[in-house]
């Protein structure tokens, strides 16, 4: 009798298995051309896909509100195609040299031609969002592309000034992340139903989740994790607080600091500047203030698949949930 647990993956990937294959195979085939430059950049970009969270978002929600079909299938890749050009674009901007543990486009090809590879993916994206014969859909995922550059443009105005205020931090990851999940979940079940009532809560569902996952990625930002590709800190030397930074500067700030959190602002911060304030947001609860609101909306998060009717997709929904709160990386 095999009893192997599977890992959290590939249990909530279970109910949209077959589903899942379909949508790899679009996607991989939606990355190919025949110009040899942007052809190796797409073969690289296609090496470095992650672990598909956003895809089996928008299938686990088609797939409770009816069926997964090609509707859903052209959402999806659509999707992720705004998500993979918003990082490229994102490298660039942030003069970032790793993304998943791997050399950045910008890094493997230089700033003209991720500029450029970008630009092309979301030409793909437009392509496919128009494969669902769905106007709101394609008007959903165009707003969706100016709303993460706003929080993007938003970001970069609020590290110019001073430790910005939790509700600054919160506006940011809404426009970015935040925005980003609840589309996934709410355009899954608008290719698989009209129920109104229903979309609106996968909409919130995603919304929700979009904020765990920031904020468990900002933890990290205060521990080393190759897998993740920035060293302990970065966030402070690109200039960005993040909430454990918010929480622990304001809660507890001195007057040794401040020099420190200046040239943070100006993105002049030395590695031992970064090392000090690292060690104090530590030291006065940042990390624990973190993980407590994160919990927060984790559980408000699960209470919405109460409702949820297809039992195998309500379990996957709160193991993905589970996931992305207690991920490693």
């Amino acid at each position: 009798m095999n009893n192997i647990t599977p890992t959290p993956l590939v249990a909530i990937s279970e109910p949209i298995a077959a589903e899942l294959q379909s949508y790899r195979k679009l996607f991989e085939d939606t990355l190919c051309h025949d110009e040899p430059v942007l052809s190796e950049a797409l073969s690289y970009i296609r090496g470095r896909a992650g672990k598909m969270m956003r895809p089996m978002l928008v299938l686990l929600m088609a797939k409770e509100a009816g069926q997964v079909n090609n509707k859903t299938l052209s959402a999806a890749v659509s999707l992720e195609l705004l998500h993979t050009a918003s990082l490229v674009h994102d490298d660039v901007v942030d003069e970032s040299n790793l993304r998943r543990g791997k050399a950045s486009v910008n890094q493997k090809y230089g700033n003209k031609i991720a500029i450029l590879v970008g630009d092309y993916l979301l030409s793909l994206l437009l392509t496919n969002a128009a494969k669902t014969g769905d106007n709101k859909i394609v008007e959903y995922i165009a707003r969706l592309g100016g709303t993460l550059s706003e929080g993007e443009i938003y970001q970069l105005s609020s590290s110019q000034s001073d430790i910005p205020e939790e509700k600054d931090y919160f506006e940011i990851i809404h426009r970015k992340t935040a925005a980003l999940f609840a589309t996934c979940a709410q355009l899954g079940a608008m290719t698989s139903t009209h129920d109104e009532t229903f979309i609106e809560r996968a909409r919130r569902f995603g919304e929700l989740i979009g904020i765990c996952f920031q904020i468990r990625d900002d933890i990290f930002d205060f521990y080393d994790n190759t897998a993740i590709g920035k060293p302990t800190g970065n966030d402070l030397l690109e200039g960005k607080f993040t909430l454990p930074a918010i929480y622990a500067l304001r809660k507890a700030s001195h007057p040794s600091l401040t020099p420190m959190i200046e040239r943070v602002q100006t993105c002049t911060a030395s590695a031992e500047d970064v090392s000090k304030l690292v060690d104090h947001i530590k030291k006065h609860g940042g990390i624990d203030y973190a993980l407590t609101i994160m919990e927060k909306y984790h559980n408000e998060a699960t209470l919405l698949l109460n409702s949820f009717q297809n039992n195998a997709v309500r379990e996957a929904l709160k193991a993905y949930a589970d996931y992305v709160t207690k991920r490693e990386y």
